[in-house]
């Protein structure tokens, strides 16, 4: 059976560098009647279990440990028994939210994950963030792709651990390379496609977004 994409939208604040911003999180569940898997624990861990409606959670996997992706992880994770993935680079943004509860597994580039019938290759795209990754899903025609790519642009680039020539680099290098058909699914706001996107490199380069 493939499995099917679930998006529930929680609320909540993303906190950096002395400020604080009321954001509006995309959280993603993929699975069958019986497993899923998360991508972001935004928020809402009351929220996002009762949207598994009774599935066995087999992983949380974290695009990146900006505090408005990973703030409901470890409750989620100690209700269900989940594990919870991130890569390395991004221990320290994930320390500065949970001291006191380090991620269960470290993603790495290139490695594929086989959960709920579904292979989701790892693409490490750091830019908004050092070990930000994409979770690309050809047989679900779709990549998920945290902040680094957005119906419109690169994430954002202008605060702590980041870097605009290193995320126009992972976008041209590993997302950009995918077919153009591939949906794109952000960490915030629309889906859009490689397809949609890709025309608009230069512009992108040229504003310095």
């Amino acid at each position: 059976m493939t499995a099917r994409i679930d998006h529930l939208i929680t609320s909540g604040t993303f906190t950096l560098d002395g400020g604080e911003w009321d954001v509006d999180n995309n959280v993603w569940i993929i699975g069958d009647e019986t497993e899923a898997v998360v991508i972001d624990a935004a928020h809402d861990a009351s929220a996002i279990e009762a949207a598994l409606d009774g599935r066995t959670l087999r992983a949380i996997i974290c695009t990146h440990a900006h505090n408005d992706h990973i703030d409901a992880a470890p409750a989620l994770a100690d209700t269900t028994g989940a594990p919870i993935l991130l890569h390395q680079d991004d221990l320290p943004l994930w320390k500065q939210t949970h001291p006191h509860r380090l991620p269960d597994g470290h993603l790495t580039d290139g490695q594929v994950l086989e959960l709920t019938g579904t292979p989701f290759k790892v693409l490490h795209t750091p830019g908004h963030a050092p070990g930000a990754v994409c979770l690309y899903a050809p047989v679900l025609n779709t990549v998920f792709t945290g902040d680094t790519l957005f119906r419109g642009g690169p994430g954002a680039t202008g605060r702590s651990f980041s870097s605009f020539p290193t995320i126009i680099d992972s976008i041209r290098r590993k997302l950009l390379t995918l077919p153009p058909a591939i949906v794109v699914r952000p960490g915030h706001g629309d889906s859009t496609s490689i397809g949609a996107e890709s025309p608009h490199l230069d512009e992108w380069i040229a504003r310095g977004h």
